[in-house]
């Protein structure tokens, strides 16, 4: 159904995945922005700072989203900030449901998530703000690559239709420009174009979350394994791209 959708509105995404399967993440980013006005770009980490950066060259009036679940770093807070700063931009801070996360809280505690695992928790702080955000636009862009998780992200396509976040009355097209990229392509263009970046990474963090939830890795160590430590590694999304984590028929 999402499919059928997203090719009404004049987007057949089947030809676009291999269109723009081996295209460089600009020549995504330059269409996804040619092609949809009411974009937005979500903000968290290493991977979409650079997205950010790569946008700026193409547009000077692109969209950028944020969600503050109430227990990042201190570091981040001030990565959040030297990003505003350095591309003039105006990000949009969103934040969760007040009596949701009281009402958690009150129930279970402030680590509930260490004995019941870490969905319901990020659904509340992150996924409900996320989803809210997504009913207002036409597409998004995310930092998802491949290598980051061979459990949920190894086959994520540079353009899909989001079945996750799509609506009867809204049908959502996700980009993934840095879907084929690997950290070290990341990190090579964060120096060389001198991309500023969460401090934490100097600290031995690689993915980084909520506070309580994130941890260094080791030499060796895949970058997920400092991402709720605590849990079996397939099941470690929070819930943005869940559709990641779904087996196909």
């Amino acid at each position: 159904m999402i499919q059928t959708q997203v090719r009404e509105q004049g987007l057949d995404i089947a030809a676009l995945q291999d269109k723009y399967a081996e295209k460089s993440p600009m020549q995504i980013l330059e269409f996804a922005l040619g092609q949809f006005e009411n974009i937005a770009i979500s903000f968290s980490g290493a991977e979409d700072v650079v997205l950010i950066d790569m946008a700026t060259k193409i547009r000077n009036d692109i969209k950028v989203f944020t969600i503050d679940t109430g227990r990042l770093h201190r570091e981040t807070y001030q990565f959040l900030e030297t990003v505003r700063e350095k591309y003039d931009l105006e990000i949009e801070v969103l934040f969760p449901d007040t009596a949701k996360v009281e009402a958690l809280v009150k129930e279970k505690g402030m680590f509930s998530f260490y004995q019941d695992g870490h969905k319901e928790c990020c659904a509340i702080r992150k996924v409900d703000s996320l989803r809210r955000k997504l009913a207002n636009v036409d597409a998004w862009i995310t930092g998802q690559r491949k290598d980051q998780s061979p459990d949920t992200r190894a086959s994520i396509p540079v353009i899909q239709a989001d079945a996750a976040f799509s609506t009867q009355e809204n049908s959502l097209v996700k980009f993934n420009p840095l879907a084929n990229w690997s950290s070290a392509q990341v990190w090579k263009y964060i120096r060389f174009n001198k991309v500023p970046f969460n401090e934490l990474h100097q600290k031995g963090f690689v993915s980084i979350g909520c506070e309580p939830c994130t941890m260094a890795v080791l030499p060796g160590q895949h970058e997920r394994e400092g991402r709720w430590w605590w849990e079996n590694s397939a099941d470690k999304e929070c819930g943005f791209h869940s559709m990641n984590s779904v087996k196909p028929n």
